[in-house]
């Protein structure tokens, strides 16, 4: 039987950076439970979307949360990514975090 969550894996990468803004690649995809280019490919994404933004800090990403942005599905476009991180007890604001 194949195992099914509730959320996707751009959503958990989300969390896991909302929760630990200088988080590593590595350490998300074993949280998440996907290859580490998995998680490279997801977080290159969210950056894209502009969901977050990447900040080279020496030879470290730091990332900085758009938590304004609504969700992309349309019957959850009325709600911001940032009310997701919350309900699933993110912190309201991280270091760089640009919203809340």
């Amino acid at each position: 039987m194949a195992e099914w969550t509730f959320l996707t894996n751009h959503a958990h990468v989300l969390l896991c950076i909302a929760q630990d803004s200088e988080t590593r690649l590595r350490d998300i995809a074993d949280a998440v439970g996907i290859t580490e280019r998995a998680t490279q490919r997801i977080v290159a994404e969210l950056e894209e979307a502009g969901y977050l933004q990447r900040i080279r800090d020496g030879r470290r990403n730091r990332y900085s949360l758009n938590r304004d942005l609504p969700l992309r599905h349309p019957l959850e476009r009325d709600h911001m990514v940032g009310e997701i991180l919350s309900v699933l007890g993110a912190p309201q604001k991280g270091a760089r975090d640009r919203s809340v």
